[in-house]
């Protein structure tokens, strides 16, 4: 035998109201800021989090200069262009053998604070992996003559 429990009017609206409240909450929305977040533009984009490089992606030359991050690049269009223009730029004024040239310039890139359209204005320390990989593609492509 099952035993029927009445609810009352008064208690059916009630749970009515609770379960439309319960409705539009959920665990994720409490714990939103309420503050307004401010919107960005593409030109003001966050940096991407750190991805992880495995062991052995990073080579770096004997002078202790990166040349090389194995990992995609995540440079965008823009970026890439203007560093590869930039190294070009760079690569063409040294003169000689432009393959030569591209870890005298990734070491410019990588000096403490510098800020340039070849490391994307941002300090190499404070470049992602994949940015990094992204510079470093660019300037070997300046050093092949890829650059548009």
């Amino acid at each position: 035998m099952r035993s029927h429990h009445r609810v009352s009017p008064a208690g059916v609206a009630a749970l009515a109201i609770a379960a439309a409240l319960g409705a539009g909450c959920s665990s994720e929305e409490s714990a939103a800021p309420t503050e307004p977040t401010p919107s960005t533009t593409t030109s003001e984009m966050p940096a991407p989090p750190a991805e992880p490089v495995p062991p052995g992606a990073v080579g770096v030359s004997p002078a202790g200069i990166t040349t090389r991050v194995d990992v995609p690049s995540i440079a965008t269009e823009s970026q890439y262009g203007q560093a590869c223009l930039a190294a070009k730029q760079w690569i063409d004024a040294q003169g000689g053998d432009p393959k030569a040239q591209v870890e005298p310039y990734l070491a410019v890139l990588q000096e403490p604070g510098f800020k340039d359209r070849g490391n994307f204005q941002t300090p190499w320390t404070e470049l992602t992996p994949g940015q990094q990989a992204g510079v470093i593609l660019a300037v070997n492509a300046a050093a092949d003559g890829q650059c548009g």
